[in-house]
């Protein structure tokens, strides 16, 4: 058998936390896209979707979240990397504020 040559494949992961967390961190999230909303009854929650290289580069993220005392709500891994069907092709950071 052949070894493999390729390149280990990048997850793209989902991210989801209670709390809002502030641009002034965002630069802890290099090519994270983030979203944050407010519920009807006030509650925020946050979400960081984005690839990351390998199992200890997740690990360092959700440690970073629980650095900014974040409480995690979600991780989940995505089947397609959703920074590839962007129209630009480059990822952004966003926030969406609901009432």
């Amino acid at each position: 058998m052949k070894p493999d040559n390729r390149p280990p494949k990048q997850l793209t992961y989902r991210i989801q936390v209670q709390g809002h967390l502030a641009d002034r961190w965002l630069t802890w999230f290099p090519g994270m896209i983030t979203v944050v909303k407010v519920d009807s009854d006030g509650a925020t929650t946050t979400t960081l979707t984005g690839t990351v290289a390998d199992q200890a580069a997740l690990r360092g993220t959700l440690n970073k979240l629980w650095d900014l005392n974040l409480s995690l709500l979600t991780v989940d891994r995505l089947e397609s990397d959703p920074l590839q069907s962007r129209p630009t092709g480059k990822p952004t950071q966003g926030k969406e504020e609901t009432s």
